[in-house]
This record gives C-alpha cells, sequence and structure tokens, in this order.
C-alpha cells in the first residue's frame, strides 16, 4: 500500500461523503492548519499541504473516481491535478473560511444561530477488507473474480427495519421523529445552540416498541454472500478496489459499508516482476553461448522462439518487446527481459572432458593473463 494517508481519513469523512460534505471539512481544516495562523510551524504546513492534496482529488468526479477504484495509484502523478504533480489544483480562501466559521459552517450550525443540520440519523455499516490473491497471467491480462463474503446483510425476515413482521416503527416521542435534540444556551459571546443526537432513539428518529424476533430488533443478520469483482489488467500488489454497498449492513435499515479489495501477486514459477515489464532467467550452455543458437522461452501466454546471436556473453539481457504486462494507466504493454546466464555442467564423460581440455589450450579459449608490466610495477613500488 501507499504510504500516503487515506483521502477520507485526511479530511475525517466517510467515503459516502457528498460534495458538500467535503468541501466543508476541507474549508475546516484548511482554515485550521493555514501557514497564516500557523506560521513556523513546519508540522501544519504539511497537514495543509496533505489537506489539499486530499480535497483536489475528491472535489473532482472522475480523480475521485478512480482514486476509489485504485487508491493512490489511480490519482495520478502528485494526485493534485498540478502540472508534475505536486501541491495545486485548488483555491483557498481564508476570508471565506472565517465566514462560515462565524455562521456556524463547521459546527453543524449553531454557533451563532446557524444553520443546523436536521433530520434522522441512519448508521452506516462497518467496511470490510480482504486481500485477493492473482497470478501474473490474470494481472496480465484482467479477470473477473468471484469471491465469499462474511458480512452482515439486511435481516430476511423484517427487511432491515428491525420491526417484527407486520408492526412499523413509531415516531420517537423525545425528539419527534428529527432524531436529534438541541439545547440553547446564553453567554456574553451571544447564543450557542447545541445540537446532539436524540439519547432515545440514538439519532433514529423512531423507535421500535415490537423487535423482530429474527434479529433481535438489530435489523441486520450474519450472511455469507459471492460478490463479483472486475480486475482491471496491469494492477500491482498493495493497490486496492472499492466496491461500493458490499460491506456491512448498517443496523436499523441504515446504508452498507464498502468492501475493500487488496491486490496481492502469487509468486511465479518462471518470472519476477518489474513494473509492467516481467523478467526470466535463461541459462545456457559455453556452446549456445559462443556458437549462437535459436531455443524456446515461455511467455505469459504460451512459449515464443528467441534467437541467440555467437558470442552472447553471460548477463546479456535480451527484450522481448510487448509480451510484458498490460499497463493500468496507459495503452502500453511490457516486454519480457530474458537474462542470460551460463549453464555450467556438474558432470562430465571422458569425451566431454577430453574436448575441453583440449579447448583450454586452444587461443579463444585461453583465460587472458595480466599485463606482465604491471607485476614489475607493483614490486617496485
Amino acid at each position: 500500500m501507499s504510504t500516503k494517508r487515506d483521502y477520507y481519513e485526511v479530511l475525517g469523512v466517510s467515503r459516502d461523503a457528498d460534495t458538500e460534505e467535503i468541501k466543508k471539512a476541507y474549508r475546516k481544516l484548511a482554515m485550521q492548519y493555514h501557514p497564516d495562523r500557523n506560521k513556523g510551524d513546519a508540522a501544519a504546513e504539511e497537514k495543509f499541504k496533505e489537506v489539499g492534496e486530499a480535497y483536489a482529488v475528491l472535489s473532482d468526479t472522475d480523480k475521485r473516481a478512480r482514486y476509489d477504484r485504485f487508491g493512490h495509484a489511480g490519482a495520478g502523478a502528485g494526485a493534485t491535478g498540478a502540472p508534475g504533480g505536486g501541491f495545486g489544483g485548488f483555491e483557498f480562501d481564508l476570508s471565506d473560511a472565517l465566514r462560515q466559521f462565524m455562521e456556524g459552517g463547521f459546527f453543524g450550525g449553531g454557533m451563532f444561530g446557524g444553520r443546523q443540520q436536521s433530520g434522522p440519523m441512519r448508521v452506516r455499516g462497518n467496511d470490510l477488507q480482504m486481500k485477493l490473491a492473482l497470478t501474473l497471467e490474470e494481472i496480465a491480462e484482467g479477470v473477473q473474480k468471484k469471491i465469499k463474503v462474511k458480512r452482515y446483510a439486511p435481516c430476511a425476515e423484517c427487511g432491515g427495519s428491525g420491526a417484527r413482521k407486520g408492526t412499523t416503527k413509531k415516531s420517537c416521542p423525545t425528539c419527534h421523529g428529527t432524531g436529534q435534540v438541541r439545547q440553547v444556551s446564553r453567554s456574553f459571546l451571544g447564543q450557542f445552540v447545541s445540537v446532539q443526537p436524540c439519547p432515545q432513539c440514538r439519532g433514529e428518529g423512531q423507535i421500535i416498541s415490537d423487535p423482530c424476533p429474527a434479529c433481535k430488533g438489530e435489523g441486520r443478520e450474519r450472511s455469507e454472500g459471492v460478490v463479483s469483482v472486475d480486475i482491471p489488467a496491469g494492477v500491482s500488489a498493495g493497490q486496492y478496489l472499492t466496491l461500493r454497498g458490499e460491506g456491512n449492513a448498517g443496523p436499523h435499515g441504515g446504508p452498507s459499508g464498502d468492501l475493500i479489495v487488496l491486490i496481492d501477486e502469487t509468486p511465479h514459477d518462471y518470472f519476477t516482476r518489474d513494473g509492467d515489464d516481467i523478467v526470466y532467467t535463461l541459462a545456457l550452455t559455453i556452446p549456445q553461448l559462443a556458437l549462437g543458437d535459436d531455443v524456446e522461452v515461455p511467455t505469459l501466454t504460451g512459449r515464443a522462439r528467441l534467437k541467440i546471436d555467437p558470442g552472447t556473453e553471460p548477463g546479456r539481457v535480451l527484450r522481448m518487446r510487448g509480451k510484458g504486462l498490460k499497463s493500468l494507466h496507459s495503452y502500453g504493454t511490457g516486454d519480457e527481459l530474458v537474462e542470460i546466464r551460463l549453464q555450467v555442467p556438474k558432470k562430465l564423460s571422458a569425451r566431454e572432458r577430453a574436448l575441453l581440455n583440449e579447448l583450454k589450450e586452444s587461443e579463444n579459449f585461453r583465460a587472458a593473463s595480466a599485463d606482465k608490466g604491471f607485476f614489475k610495477r607493483a614490486k617496485s613500488a
């Protein structure tokens, strides 16, 4: 996974937050960490940049969609939209932030009689996270996977309401269905309005007088289901996909959380991965390297022929174009890199030993001796 913090965590909003929630959270944090209010504070400056980077991605519909699907890798260079990455791609107005602060926009509407958020609260279910192991062949082409998920699902008996079948919930007598209670107090600064979830209905606005016997009023039950996930070609270990609404169902009919699928790679028998390229080690004998050869090597889609030129040295890397992995962020395809190494036999027949001894004495197979002048200079030194 990326070392960057999750952008939703940075702004302190849920993954289903709307544009207005994201904007409000950004303004609050930007005002808190703005350099003009924290002169000389390097930590605050970094927080300010981090908040700006998160807002630049989550406030843009396309960038947010890519981020939700692929994480930081999908957000692009710098994740802000600024040329070459870095910090940029949005505007910040401190006076606007201060005005919203005075109007109560940062406190749910209420410091000096500002607007309030009303309506019952529906508790969202928790997100789930799981790893999905993929082979290089699956990563090369993309694949659809079906995965089993154990989670809370809406109760089949009551449909998720929590009330016994045939009965309905009643409006909370304390908050009259709003899900909130207000307390007003006065001081020399003016009128303060505190808005809290209703203690009787816990912010839901309704109460259950006759709970469902199957889920005991919870509105959800343990379940195991199968979820299909489409994996695009070119993903890497550590990236993740977010499946909206496939997590735990919320209590009493609340919205479901998300399922976060972490990508993992299964070690391959032949290949190692280097970005979009794959690396294969090919062992060849001295005759093959000296005389050249035409050999068969494995690829992700089968086998291919590879020409070995005469005089090829161990350690050389030959490139097979387009035999690697499809790129996740472009239309290109990586290559297969074939690294040549020398294969030395451990056992020799009498004839093989005789032939090698004969070759050892020939000019082309004789080891290069050091310059005699070097030894003279070393001795005098």
